[in-house]
């Protein structure tokens, strides 16, 4: 710190984004990058999807890898790499381990599993170059309502939520050389809200009782497990900020509640500072000056990183910010740097990269909690495991075109049931083309309705386009035997009371698909306990 100028300390307080690609030097793309981390000096990256024509694309390990280590040769300060790894690096990378959602491990409940499945986060992220997992949610997920956290959380149960975020910070900190940073989110706790933080602010409206036993114990027991970062919400707490502010940007949430509280010391780190819940509000250099006066140590995907570090700097000028508060987080994050041994390290081991991802003992792992977590909701008829299966016929509601969920259920099913007839519908169809289709199941003996849904930013709600719901309705007024899955969201299955069975796999994962066909032909119980009630809405 003492080599650097302040404007060099500002820098590493930002953090921006990038997609693992590895564009030649001369493309545009590559020079920004070149700028952002040469010329505006930001402290360090934070791993992202591409989404092009709806598809979601994953990183390709070594074209990432290979990119983070020519970053790391022009950068004069290590940079910190992140990623919201809450299901592995799978999120956000191909050919690594398909870890299910965090509700499968709630329903499991099988702690060891989620403490293997950190230890194994870790060891897949440091092998990509990766040095900051921002998981797990610690969120509570009580509103069957909530449009973005559903299954990213353990359950809604908050002692269930809080074991599972201790031993999933003890396996992540397992790993004996070059560890992770890991962080816990989104405080004060957005489980039971009914807003996309991407979109707007949420609300938490419980009086401060009722945080102390729900929304705040699982960070409790991550501060008191050692968790080194706490990602803020953008989330207005009326029990401890009377502004409607986000508390990203409240002094009375971070320095007071989550500091002087809780206790916590290490890193405060924002929510992605461009969605609309905080920009909404304030303009990129405004937002990061009041979330660093607030108590943050870093900004995570500032709207503009060049405004964020403006505003600081002319914040430091007028004195509304001193240079000993900006001196205090940088400390922070230098620290953690040569916690991570990236002083001494910066690269990645290219050459190391396939031993030490997707092994076959992360892909038993995440295929086991997907089986454990396997719930029959409801059983009427014996319906579940399915008794014929040559003659019972599987429909699989995608979430959209370019989906390609439900295939891998299509596939188990075909290996194990050739004449079982399958179909593949998503949501663009026409009104009658769901209509000819629900005609021709008159036949079936059984008929296993797959339905797809997962929280996803700027959707607004988790529930079955209209088109399905419309065409489940039909479906059940053909009066066959009807076995409702919801294959992520349980609060599906709210919708569909008149199902004669109902499952749940709490994960949309592929693994997730092939646990609930071992279940459904009856290789695999169904029987774990649900982490969240599913009641009629």
């Amino acid at each position: 710190m003492q080599r650097m100028t302040l404007r060099e300390m500002v820098g590493q307080l930002v953090i921006v984004p990038f997609y693992g690609e590895n564009p030649a030097s001369k493309r545009r793309e590559y020079q920004e990058y070149l700028r952002l981390v040469k010329q505006a000096g930001v402290g360090g990256l934070i791993l992202l999807n591409r989404v092009q024509g709806g598809v979601v694309r994953n990183a390709e390990p070594f074209a990432l890898a290979s990119f983070l280590n020519r970053m790391q040769k022009e950068a004069k300060v290590p940079l910190i790499v992140g990623g919201d790894f809450e299901r592995g690096s799978s999120m956000r990378v191909s050919n690594t381990a398909k870890f299910p959602h965090a509700m499968a491990y709630g329903a499991a409940n099988d702690l060891e599993s989620t403490r293997k499945t950190g230890a194994a986060t870790a060891r897949e992220s440091r092998a990509l170059g990766v040095h900051w997992v921002f998981a797990p949610v610690a969120d509570v997920n009580n509103n069957p309502e909530n449009p973005i956290i559903n299954t990213r959380s353990y359950g809604e149960d908050p002692k269930l939520v809080a074991a599972h975020v201790k031993a999933y910070i003890e396996g992540a900190h397992s790993l004996k050389r070059g560890g992770v940073l890991v962080t816990v989110k989104h405080f004060p706790g957005q489980g039971d809200t009914a807003v996309d933080t991407h979109m707007g602010i949420a609300k938490v409206t419980g009086d401060r009782d009722r945080l102390d036993s729900l929304e705040l114990l699982p960070f409790r027991a991550a501060i008191a497990a050692g968790v080194d970062g706490v990602m803020t919400g953008h989330l207005a707490v009326p029990a401890i900020e009377n502004r409607e502010i986000p508390a990203t940007v409240s002094s009375k949430m971070i320095q007071g509640l989550l500091r002087k509280e809780l206790g916590f010391e290490g890193l405060a780190v924002t929510d992605a500072m461009d969605m609309q819940g905080l920009t909404k509000q304030f303009p990129s250099g405004e937002a990061a000056v009041r979330a660093i006066e607030a108590g943050v140590d870093v900004l995570l995907i500032p709207a503009s990183a060049d405004a964020a570090i403006r505003g600081l700097m002319e914040a430091v000028a007028s004195g509304r910010i001193t240079g000993n508060r900006i001196h205090q987080s940088v400390a922070k994050i230098l620290s953690a740097k040569h916690k991570l041994g990236l002083f001494q390290n910066r690269l990645v081991n290219l050459e190391a990269i396939s031993e030490q991802i997707d092994s076959p003992e992360f892909s038993d792992l995440a295929q086991t909690v997907a089986e454990q977590a396997l719930s029959t909701m409801k059983n009427e008829k014996a319906l579940v495991p399915l008794r014929d299966t040559s003659t019972a016929c599987l429909i699989t509601l995608a979430e959209n075109r370019q989906s390609s969920s439900g295939k891998r259920m299509i596939e188990e099913a075909l290996a194990r049931a050739p004449k079982m007839r399958t179909i593949w519908l998503d949501p663009t169809l026409k009104p009658a083309d769901f209509t000819e289709t629900a005609g021709q199941l008159g036949n079936c003996s059984t008929i296993v309705i797959a339905a797809f849904v997962a929280a996803a930013s700027f959707r607004g709600d988790v529930s079955l386009a209209p088109v399905f719901a419309t065409f489940v309705d039909e479906v059940m007024a053909l009066s066959r035997p009807v076995v409702f899955c919801a294959v992520g969201s349980p609060y599906l299955l709210r919708k569909v009371p008149m199902a004669d069975a109902q499952v749940a796999t709490f994960s949309t994962t592929v693994t997730s698909e092939a646990a609930l066909i071992r279940g459904l032909f009856g290789e695999v119980p169904m029987g774990a306990r649900s982490p969240v009630t599913i009641s009629a809405p």
